[in-house]
């Protein structure tokens, strides 16, 4: 079994080599969510991150444990975007062949930048849990090696990395709490389980779509179970948890409080950091500043960090969400 003391340790381990690879991202307090909550809101910019998103760093972490020869005989994922970019990335700074297998649905900007970074794509139906799967299967089959999103120690370190740099940036600061929007749980649980670590009494907000709370409905009923999820802007954090993910023990342990946002409460958050910080975010990204205005009365007054996870929205999307 991963245990936060597992992951803490490896993703103190791996941050130094992505950081060969990989920027560090800026930790810096946003003025306008600070004066709302009443709070001192600290942002990891990770949409600012190469690839526009926090997953270069897992996707990154697992790669870099492959041999010349399994990255030449080809790696497999499953993909929304962002993760999918991640492996590409990876693939092409260290070497390799990628397929992806993503939603039919996926924003389109995100699957250009997918055959921009030449990866073999394949677009089969829109349950993410079902195309991790599909691509476990035909690695398995194939011989490939399968990077998956979420359920994967290296992955998770990899994500964790986010909450190295953070306590380096606080440079000795106390802070009292995080806000971290979630899917598969990844990066959720490596961040919370670095910050706990250092600061044993943070408390860790994981925030998930009211439409879609696979990962909040799971911990609930005690194990893993399917959501009749609905459409969100949040599509980063869409789609099922698989089973037997190591994700769902360590957010177990790990998450204090779930908050489960409404559609219109992720535009407006997203409407107000374009607004008043002038950073174009995604609505994953939203979801985390939305979730921590909802718990605006329990910061007050206390200095919290979000991690503002992803940037990568299509134009489309961006008008269809501030109509």
């Amino acid at each position: 079994m991963t245990t936060p003391a597992d992951v803490a340790e490896q993703a103190e381990r791996v941050a130094l080599r992505l950081r060969e690879h990989l920027p560090l991202t800026p930790f810096v307090r946003y003025d306008a969510f600070s004066e709302e909550l009443g709070a001192e809101v600290l942002v990891k910019c990770e949409h600012q991150q190469r690839t526009g998103s926090f997953k270069a760093r897992g996707a990154l972490a697992k790669v870099l444990t492959l041999t010349d020869a399994e990255r030449a005989a080809g790696v497999i994922t499953a993909s929304t975007g962002n993760h999918g970019l991640g492996v590409g990335n990876a693939l092409a700074t260290l070497g390799g062949h990628g397929i992806v297998y993503l939603p039919e649905n996926a924003a389109p900007g995100k699957v250009a930048a997918l055959r921009r970074l030449g990866l073999e794509l394949r677009a089969e139906g829109n349950d993410t849990g079902a195309l991790e799967i599909k691509a476990r299967a035909y690695a398995a089959e194939h011989g490939l090696t399968y990077v998956p999103p979420y359920n994967d120690p290296d992955v998770v370190a990899g994500q964790g990395t986010v909450g190295v740099e953070i306590v380096a940036q606080l440079d000795g600061a106390p802070l009292d709490a995080v806000v971290v929007a979630v899917g598969g749980g990844g990066l959720i649980s490596g961040v919370a389980a670095v910050l706990k670590k250092h600061l044993p009494d943070i408390r860790v907000y994981g925030a998930q779509p009211a439409a879609d709370d696979a990962m909040a409905a799971s911990v609930r009923a005690g194990e893993i179970v399917q959501v009749d999820a609905g459409q969100t802007l949040s599509d980063g954090t869409a789609g099922s948890v698989e089973p037997g993910s190591i994700t769902f023990g360590l957010c177990r342990e790990l998450v204090d409080d779930w908050v489960l946002v409404e559609e219109d409460a992720i535009r407006d958050a997203l409407r107000t950091v374009i607004d008043a910080e002038h950073q174009l975010i995604e609505g994953s990204a939203a979801l985390a500043f939305a979730a921590a205005r909802e718990r605006r009365t329990e910061l007050a007054g206390k200095r919290v960090a979000i991690v503002s996870c992803g940037g990568n929205m299509s134009s489309s999307t961006l008008v269809a969400a501030l109509a």
